[in-house]
């Protein structure tokens, strides 16, 4: 089982970066919820919201293709960047570098 870095930094002050292992193919939001790095997904991760958007600081060519989709769906995240993602929908293939926006605009977090 092979598996690459992901370093996830936060927008929000009072996170400190922290690098984890994904396994080769794994979305950036199963390897975080499975090290314990919050993402909102509100939609369960199936690419019917844009609660997971991040950032790719750097590794883009790490990662899976954007299908048409995510295409569709990234357009209605805020603040949208060449660099955005949705996290559910990127599969890891190599080393990646992820800005994670504020979570805490979205209600209940």
């Amino acid at each position: 089982m092979k598996t690459h870095e992901i370093e996830f930094i936060f927008q929000e002050s009072d996170k400190k970066p922290v690098t984890i292992k994904a396994v080769e193919g794994e979305s950036i939001l199963e390897a975080a919820l499975d090290a314990g790095i919050h993402i909102q997904h509100n939609c369960g991760g199936v690419c019917a919201c844009t609660t997971c958007h991040v950032y790719i600081e750097e590794g883009m060519e790490n990662l899976s293709e954007m299908s048409e989709k995510e295409q569709d769906r990234i357009d209605l995240a805020d603040n949208v960047k060449l660099e955005s993602r949705l996290a559910c929908q990127c599969e890891v293939y190599g080393r990646v570098k992820v800005l994670v926006p504020d979570q805490s605009v979205y209600l209940g977090h």
